[in-house]
C-alpha cells in the first residue's frame, strides 16, 4: 500500500488521514487524528518500495528513536511508530504553521532580530542533540517548523548520527545533507560529523534568513563544495548593508572552512550573536547594572596595567589598537577576579577571533607606554574609602602569553571615566543590554 496512491487508504493503525500536507524524502506525510482521542497528529509514511530498502527502513526507525529520545520544546516529538500493509509509518506531533523554507520563499528575507530569535530556538535543541551524543547532519530551512505562535521546532531526524555508536548507516566517503548548508568536510565524509557539522549549517541557515539568498547561490554542488574549502563566501553585509556587524562576523564565523575556528558549541555560537553569556543572567550583585570590567595587560614595554570600564568603551579602546596584544589581556568582573582571556568573553570575542580568509584579522596597534588609559577611561580622582589591590604581573614565558597574575596588598590608581562619557556609555550598555535579553533563549539548561 502506497501513501500516496491510494484514496481508499483512510486510516493507517489508529490514525485517520485527514489531508496530505507534504512529500518529503522518505515519504509523504500527512495531517492525521488518532482514533482513540482525536489529537490532530503528523503522520510520515515510507512507500513498500522504499521500505523493502534495508538502510532507508533502518534511517526510518532511527528517526523515531532519536526523536522519541529528545524531548525538547524546540525538537518535534515522535508519538508512535508501526507498519501497515508493508508501508512503515511514523507519528509525530503536529506543528500549526510552515516551514523556515516556505516563509522565505513567500516573504523573502527576515528582520536580523527576528531570524536571531527563531536560529536561538533551533540552536537550544540542537544543543541538547549534541550533549546526547546526536548530530543531525541536515539542519537548513526547510527543517526548522515556526508555529503560528512563533516557536521554532526542529524535524527531520532521518540522518542523525549517534557519535559514540556509530549505526554504519553511512558510507565512508559519502556526503549526506543538503549541499548548500552542509559543512564542507561533511561533503568528504558524512560519517565523521561532528557538532560543528551543525553550527556550520546552523550559520548557513542564519544566512538565508537575514539575506534571502543560498550561500554558494548558483553554484553545484563540487563548486559550492570548492568555494567552501576556500572560504569563498560572499559576506552577508555584502548583500545587506544593514546587517550588523556583530551577526555578519558570528556567520563568518560559524561558516568558516576549518572546523577548529567554528564555535565549539550552539551556545557559543548564539554567545558570539547576541555578544551575552548564556549561562548566566545577572554575575555579581551590582555588578550587571554598572556594566563594569576590570583588565589586566601589558604593553609593548612588559608595563602591566589595570584599568577598569564599561563594555563599550573597552571595545572602543581594542578596535582604537590602545591595548596592545590582546592575548596578553585578561576582563573580570571583579578586581580580585576571576580573569579570563577576552576570547572567553562573548561580549569581546568578536574584537579578538578572525575566521578565514573573507574576515580579515583585527588590527591590534601599540599601546601607550606612558599611559594605563583607555579612551573614556581617566584616571579617578579623589581616594577611594576601601582598601584597593594592584594587580599586577611577572614576565610571562614565551610560550604563555597571557601574564601570570599576582595580587599585592598596596594600594593603587585605578582609572575612572568622565561623567559625560560615563552616562552615554550608560545608556548605550543599557540598550544593548535589553536587545541583547529579548534575544537571548530562555534556557540553555534544559
Amino acid at each position: 500500500m502506497g501513501a500516496n496512491t491510494s484514496k481508499s487508504m483512510q486510516v493507517v493503525g489508529n490514525y485517520e488521514l485527514l489531508e496530505k500536507i507534504a512529500e518529503g524524502g522518505m515519504g509523504a506525510i500527512y495531517r492525521g487524528r488518532d482514533v482513540r482521542d482525536g489529537q490532530i497528529v503528523a503522520v510520515k509514511i515510507m512507500p513498500p518500495h522504499m521500505a523493502a530498502n534495508p538502510v532507508l527502513l533502518k534511517r526510518f526507525e532511527q528517526e523515531f528513536k532519536v526523536a522519541s529520545r529528545l524531548d525538547h520544546p524546540h525538537i518535534v516529538r515522535a508519538l508512535d511508530f508501526g507498519e501497515s500493509n508493508s508501508s512503515p509509518y511514523l507519528v509525530m506531533e503536529f506543528v500549526e504553521g510552515e516551514s523556515l523554507g516556505q516563509r522565505i520563499e513567500r516573504e523573502g528575507r527576515m528582520p536580523e532580530s527576528e531570524a536571531i530569535r527563531i536560529i536561538a530556538q533551533v540552536a537550544q535543541g540542537l544543543h541538547r542533540a549534541h550533549k546526547m551524543g546526536l548530530v543531525h547532519r541536515d539542519v537548513k530551512p526547510d527543517n526548522i517548523l515556526i508555529r503560528n505562535d512563533g516557536v521554532a521546532k526542529l524535524v527531520d531526524l532521518g540522518l542523525v548520527k549517534e557519535t559514540e555508536t556509530d549505526l554504519n548507516l553511512t558510507k565512508t566517503g559519502r556526503g549526506l545533507g543538503t549541499p548548500h548548508f552542509m559543512a564542507p568536510e561533511q561533503f568528504r565524509n558524512a560519517k565523521n560529523a561532528d557538532p560543528r557539522c551543525d553550527i556550520y549549517s546552523l550559520g548557513a541557515t542564519l544566512y538565508m534568513l537575514v539575506t534571502g539568498e543560498l550561500p554558494f547561490k548558483s553554484s553545484g554542488p563540487l563548486d559550492a563544495w570548492m568555494k567552501k574549502i576556500q572560504n569563498d563566501l560572499k559576506a552577508p553585509r555584502e548583500i545587506v548593508p544593514s546587517i550588523s556587524e556583530r551577526t555578519n562576523w558570528a556567520i563568518l564565523r560559524a561558516m568558516s572552512a576549518e572546523p577548529d575556528l567554528r564555535p565549539k558549541s550552539c551556545r557559543e555560537f548564539i554567545e558570539d550573536l547576541t555578544g551575552q553569556s548564556t549561562r548566566t543572567r545577572a554575575a555579581t550583585v551590582g555588578v550587571a547594572q554598572q556594566d563594569l570590567w576590570y583588565l589586566i595587560y601589558k604593553d609593548e614595554n612588559g608595563t602591566p596595567h589595570t584599568v577598569k570600564g564599561s563594555t563599550a568603551a573597552i571595545r572602543r579602546s581594542l578596535k582604537e589598537g590602545l591595548l596592545g596584544d590582546a592575548a596578553n589581556i585578561r576582563a573580570g568582573r571583579s578586581k580580585s577576579g576571576p580573569f579570563e582571556p577576552l576570547s572567553e568573553l562573548p561580549q569581546f570575542r568578536d574584537l579578538i577571533l578572525a575566521t578565514g580568509s573573507k574576515q580579515p584579522h583585527t588590527t591590534l596597534l601599540r599601546a601607550d607606554p606612558s599611559s594605563n588609559r583607555l579612551p573614556g577611561l581617566n584616571p579617578s580622582s579623589g581616594s577611594s574609602s576601601a582598601s584597593q589591590r594592584s594587580l599586577t604581573s611577572a614576565p610571562a614565558a614565551p610560550a604563555d602569553p597571557v601574564p601570570h597574575i599576582s595580587l599585592t596588598s598596596k594600594p593603587t590608581e585605578e582609572s575612572g571615566m568622565g561623567w559625560g562619557t560615563l552616562v552615554f556609555l550608560i545608556l548605550v550598555a543599557v540598550g544593548s543590554a535589553v536587545a541583547a535579553f529579548f534575544l537571548m533563549p530562555e534556557s540553555w539548561l534544559r
